[in-house]
This record gives C-alpha cells, sequence and structure tokens, in this order.
C-alpha cells in the first residue's frame, strides 16, 4: 500500500481509508506523532512537492530538488476525521517558521498540507483561517497548502524511525518531547 512512484493513490475507495499527506519538519518527528492516532493505520515517510522524479534523500537535503521531507497517513475516516487529523498537524509543530522546524533547516522541512481532493482543501483552508483569526500565534502562518502531485517513499532506514531508533539521541532530545505535547495537548485522539 506505499507508493513508490510518481502514482498518486486515491485511498477512498480502498477498504474505507482515506489518506493525508502533511510536511511539518524532518519526517522522523511527523512520522511517529501520527503513528500514535487512532484510526491511523499506517504511516510513510516520503518526500513530494518538487521537481526531480525519485529524489534520494541526500539530493533533497541540497534544497534544490523542491521536495519537502512529509508523511502519508493512511487512516480510517470513521475513527479519526481529517479535520482530528488537521489539528494534531497544527498542535505539534511551529507553523510560522519559514522553511524550518527547531534545528532543521531549509526547504525540505516546510509547513505544508497536500491536499488529495478538494474537501480536503477546504478544511486545510478553512483550518488555517480560523488559526490566523483568532490570533492563535503570534507570528504570521506561512504553512502553504497545496495539490499532492507525486510521493516517493523514502529510503528503507527512515520508516518507523523513532520506534526502531528510540534511544538515539535525536530521537530523545528532538522527537520524544513533541510525543509528550501530543500526550497533553491530545491525549484523548492517542492509541
Amino acid at each position: 500500500m506505499i507508493v513508490e512512484s510518481n502514482e498518486i493513490r486515491d485511498m477512498s475507495t480502498q477498504a474505507g481509508i482515506s489518506l493525508a499527506t502533511f510536511g511539518s519538519g524532518c519526517f522522523w518527528c511527523t512520522e511517529a506523532i501520527f503513528q500514535r492516532i487512532k484510526g491511523v493505520v499506517q504511516v510513510t515517510s516520503g518526500y513530494t512537492g518538487g521537481t526531480v522524479d525519485n529524489p534520494t534523500y541526500r539530493e533533497i537535503c541540497t534544497g534544490t530538488t523542491g521536495h519537502a521531507e512529509v508523511v502519508q497517513v493512511e487512516y480510517d475516516p470513521a475513527i479519526v476525521a481529517y479535520e482530528d487529523l488537521l489539528q494534531v498537524f497544527w498542535k505539534t509543530h511551529d507553523p510560522t517558521t519559514l522553511n524550518r522546524q527547531g534545528a532543521d533547516t531549509g526547504t525540505q522541512y516546510r509547513s505544508v498540507i497536500f491536499y488529495h481532493n478538494e474537501e480536503q482543501r477546504q478544511l486545510a483552508e478553512s483550518y488555517k483561517e480560523q488559526l490566523t483569526t483568532a490570533k492563535a500565534y503570534t507570528k504570521p502562518i506561512v504553512t502553504e497548502i497545496l495539490p499532492v502531485k507525486s510521493f516517493y517513499k523514502a529510503e528503507a532506514y527512515h520508516q518507523d524511525y523513532y520506534n526502531a531508533n528510540g534511544e538515539a539521541p535525536y530521537c530523545q532530545f528532538v522527537i520524544a518531547p513533541k510525543i509528550d505535547k501530543l500526550e497533553k495537548l491530545l491525549k484523548e485522539r492517542m492509541k
């Protein structure tokens, strides 16, 4: 069920499973967060939004391919709504920092929602507008909302990274605090 080419899937017809794509900095962090949400079936780290076919991690790190590190989230909308996934997205990263999350800097770490259909686009735009109107952040939101084009699965060592490497320093100092934040803010959404 993983896309490894530029083929785009419409998950809405596959056993009630839908697809969402989010970029909120390092995909290791984003993957670990969404894996813990009720109703999420699978999370795959990868790249989208660029101009190079089948990019490698080394290529996207140059910042010249236009790709963002993202996760594709396969979810059961009977258990978790797209709006709930948007809430997780907005609450677990800083959508006001351009091309940066923490120490990770570059266009590949930008805040971006890649929508798969018009309904997702409208929901994402509406949520962003509500946050802006409510002045939820002291700085302007820079999150892009774009149509998904091509998704390329990241190399195998990037998949399920936190679960496989939880004791690594990056996992302990960067990812674990984000999971702790998620548990405090959205405990009812967690598996």
